[in-house]
């Protein structure tokens, strides 16, 4: 059975990340992009990165252009808007796919560990997702990822505990986050 700890991905300047190097941290791994919606959710990302880091949180962010095309830019571009609008101080990674044939391998692995994002609090984030389970691409397939800013939450010890949908903000599962830290 694979780990969490059994992947590799590619930091923005193509340089390898083992998360082997990551054990004993909590992870926050993150599809995101630039011309969402959802993208101000950058700020309470960095809030939690800011709040967290040093108790053990690393964001792993991963901007995706599978949804609208909206992340368009290099992988440079990306992290110059980020750290300019938002003030992001975590980095960045390269580009994935979340979805399809040319999933990021570490995606095929996260959705298969928790498949579903959680049900969407309040009716403004329910009529979001209903509006997004129509939108031309969206797949009813298990696991599927609906769109950018879904959140896996990985323990210490390397296990996804949560998986958390677009319309979930940061500030909406802090106290996850601080449970397992």
């Amino acid at each position: 059975m694979a780990s969490i700890y059994d992947f590799k991905v590619r930091r923005r300047d193509d340089s390898e990340l083992n998360l082997a190097d990551l054990k004993g941290k909590v992870l926050l791994i993150v599809n995101t992009a630039t011309g969402c919606g959802f993208t101000p959710q950058y700020e309470g990302l960095e809030n939690l990165y800011k709040d967290y880091h040093d108790k053990g949180l690393e964001i792993l962010d991963f901007p995706c252009n599978q949804f609208g095309h909206q992340a368009p830019g290099t992988d440079a571009e990306i992290h110059e808007f980020c750290t300019a609008k938002y003030k992001t101080t975590f980095d960045q990674l390269k580009k994935i796919e979340v979805n399809g044939d040319k999933t990021e391998p570490l995606y095929a692995y996260l959705k298969s560990e928790v498949a579903d994002d959680t049900e969407p609090k309040g009716m403004k984030n329910k009529l979001a997702m209903k509006a997004i389970a129509k939108l031309p691409g969206v797949s009813k397939e298990k696991g599927f990822i609906k769109w950018n800013f879904t959140k896996f939450l990985v323990d210490r010890e390397g296990k996804v505990v949560g998986r958390f949908g677009p319309t979930d903000e940061p500030k909406d599962f802090a106290e996850k986050i601080e449970e397992i830290l």
